[in-house]
């Protein structure tokens, strides 16, 4: 018998906050014996991207990871969707309004440019600009560059037709803005600094260099570059005549884009966090931040949770998430979406770069690869003598690494996920696009579980399996000696919306692959399940009564 989680007794843990990213009419329920509980807030947005403020004085919020553009108003803190996750527009990264309100998106990952028009239309204005990112708008002229290695600064014409180059062969340009000087200044993270060159022809020239990876223009009142450093976490102020330059704020390594509402300035960070910039170093949070999906979960030696974030990880301490590793850091994994703990400050991770390593932490954190160039990684396990297991999805395998050598020990799966070692020597894998979880042994495939839907991240304790099914929606574990089962927990916050069709996320080049989500699933040493609720940015515990 289930129990709606209605029951406050049930459903503890942060409450849902005003305009979270995720809502579902579906009533949660819990089995009885179980008690459903919330460790993390859920987050408002999948991160926050690009920045722009609208003539309603709002912030229109591009957010790459979950194809959404959002409208903040800072002053009460309210947010509305204004285009949602399987809509037209996907992974937008930046944003600018033309003279007739129309939002012009970059849509990263598909190479697009596309237009949404005040009545909610969409049309693609292109689609062959690989690393589509900085855009901005003057005097009825549109601009983009492409953020990659050899990226491109260009006039796009409004009527879709051949984009005409200014600059060529730029190391990640980015987010761009006109000076008062109308000059296009621009962005360049490959290089740390900041150019500008005129839009009618022209040389570029080269405003300030060393910089702490610079990856957003804007301008104050004043005339004065205001700039967010993705690498230092900084917010400067810089003399465009000069390249002299003040720091702001300091904020934490992964800011992404910046915007005045009149004389006020807010930042965006990639964990989703609004901030605004003060002055004399201070600052205020507008929005919080939070986890961008989350992915796998894995316990460490220190008896500290670990959460798989892609471009974060995190260890979660008294309540808090702690960033322990980013796409920034020294000798990082990259962006981490498979990880299991094996030895004191040691982590298998799986990356959606094709790289399999062992992630260290200390003083001087280290990665050390063991294997590389595999399409779209996912759950990752290992037993105490170094083999190691892990799906991998797009070539539909699950791999095996032991002594150096590598062998595929199954082929042919429909949408390998998550692994466990399971009973007699077996490898247990999810089928995501079956929907079905197969043991792997000796060579042959058998079926333990069937009639599933989207099985995502998948857990052995004793005689017992645990499934998280996105598509279900639930938590079923299943006796693996007697096949009985039972569902713990439905209506869960994991997955996508009903109704919405998620739009594949390509990946952001050269910083991951694919952006696949996957709701991961872990156990603490006293068997309190973890799950990653990553619909709405959440972690979860799903506990026994005593």
């Amino acid at each position: 018998m289930a129990r709606n989680t209605s029951d406050p007794t049930v459903w503890e843990g942060p409450v849902v906050t005003r305009g979270a990213r995720y809502s579902s009419e579906t009533p949660l329920t819990v089995a009885e014996g179980w008690r459903l509980q919330r460790l993390t807030p859920p987050s408002r947005l999948f991160g926050a991207n690009g920045l722009r403020t609208g003539a309603d004085d709002r912030i229109y919020v591009a957010q790459v990871a979950g194809s959404q553009i959002s409208a903040l108003d800072v002053a009460s803190g309210s947010l509305e969707t204004i285009s949602a996750k399987g809509g037209d527009i996907v992974a937008p990264d930046d944003l600018v309004f033309d003279t007739e309100g129309n939002l012009i998106a970059t849509e990263y990952m598909d190479a697009r440019v596309s237009v949404r028009h005040p009545d909610g239309t969409t049309r693609v204005l292109r689609d062959d600009l690989p690393g589509a990112n900085g855009i901005t708008f003057h005097e009825g002229r549109l601009f983009v560059n492409e953020c990659r290695i050899g990226g491109r600064l260009m006039e796009l014409p409004l009527d879709g037709s051949i984009p005409r180059v200014l600059v060529d062969n730029l190391p990640m340009p980015n987010a761009m803005e006109f000076g008062p000087d109308g000059l296009l200044y621009y962005p360049v993270m490959g290089t740390n600094d900041i150019w500008r060159v005129d839009p009618n022809g022209g040389e570029p020239e080269r405003v300030v260099g060393d910089l702490g990876v610079p990856d957003s223009v804007k301008f104050d009142a004043a005339g004065f570059i205001v700039s967010t450093q993705v690498g230092t976490g900084e917010v400067l102020r810089i003399d465009p005549r000069t390249g002299d330059r003040r720091v702001l704020a300091n904020l934490a390594p992964g800011l992404d884009n910046c915007t005045f509402v009149g004389n006020r300035l807010f930042v965006s960070s990639f964990t989703g966090e609004i901030t605004e910039i003060l002055g004399d170093g201070a600052t205020a949070p507008i929005l919080a931040g939070g986890l961008m999906w989350p992915l796998d979960l894995t316990f460490g030696h220190d008896g500290n949770l670990y959460v798989a974030d892609g471009t974060y990880f995190y260890v979660l301490r008294a309540g808090q998430l702690e960033p322990v590793a980013s796409l920034f850091s020294v000798n990082t994994p990259g962006y981490v979406r498979g990880a299991t703990s094996v030895g004191p400050g040691e982590f298998l991770v799986s990356t959606s770069s094709g790289e399999i390593a062992y992630y260290r932490l200390g003083p001087e954190p280290d990665t050390e690869i063991v294997a590389k160039g595999y399409d779209q990684l996912y759950g990752i396990a290992a037993t105490v003598d170094h083999c190691i297991v892990v799906a991998e999805f797009g070539a539909g395998r699950v791999m095996l690494l032991h002594g150096g050598r590598a062998e595929a020990i199954a082929t042919g799966l429909a949408g390998p996920l998550g692994v466990a070692f399971g009973p007699n020597e077996s490898v247990l894998v999810s089928e995501s696009v079956a929907g079905r979880v197969v043991s792997i042994k000796d060579g042959s495939v058998d079926v333990v579980v069937d009639d599933l839907d989207t099985p995502h991240g998948i857990l052995v304790r004793g005689t017992q399996l645990f499934v998280v099914d996105v598509g279900l929606k639930a938590v079923i574990v299943v006796d693996l000696e007697t096949k009985a089962r039972r569902t713990l927990a439905a209506g869960l916050p994991v997955g996508v919306p009903e109704g919405v069709v998620a739009k594949p996320l390509l990946g952001t080049p050269p910083f991951s692959g694919p952006m696949g989500p996957f709701a991961g699933i872990t156990a603490s040493p006293g068997g309190v399940l973890y799950l990653s609720a990553d619909a709405e940015g959440s972690i979860l515990t799903l506990n026994q009564e005593a």
